[in-house]
């Protein structure tokens, strides 16, 4: 329903990473977010009435959370774009609209920043017990001599 790009995997290895996840992970964020026109389409509403549904005052920029209206994300100004968590839509179509088949698809989940750093971290670790394993065999090599079998003469 809602398709989610997800992160390019590869960023975690570079050195500066970290700000390109960063930005990514931001953007993405973004990405997940859906405007106007995509509630308008997925409840089969006119814009009229999607305006109507929305949790919105002209004096207050982002208003307590409303059971019974569709909630935005949070704004910081007052001319930034309306976007909503499909999630929300969701529970906005079930809940108030009585929208028996709701179906929230998340295609293709976003990598957080976190997920990729402690991803790049279980790889480490992973080469660091692999060269450990590696140094113990060859110091069971070096350390362990060929048995000498006493037999005793009778």
């Amino acid at each position: 329903m809602f398709n989610v790009p997800a992160l390019d995997s590869s960023l975690y290895e570079s050195s500066s990473a970290q700000s390109k996840l960063e930005d990514q992970a931001a953007s993405a964020s973004q990405d997940s977010l859906v405007g106007i026109d995509d509630v308008q389409k997925s409840l089969n509403r006119s814009r009229a009435s999607v305006y109507r549904y929305t949790n919105t005052d002209p004096r207050n920029l982002n208003p307590p959370f409303n059971p019974r209206k569709l909630n935005p994300e949070f704004r910081s100004d007052q001319k930034d774009p309306l976007l909503f968590h499909s999630n929300e839509v969701a529970r906005f179509a079930k809940d108030i609209l009585r929208i028996k088949e709701v179906t929230v698809e998340v295609l293709n989940s976003p990598s957080t920043t976190t997920q990729n750093i402690l991803f790049s971290i279980h790889e480490e670790l992973k080469l660091i017990r692999l060269h450990l394993d590696q140094m113990n065999t060859k110091e069971e090599k070096t350390t362990s001599k060929p048995a000498v079998k006493n037999k005793s003469v009778a």
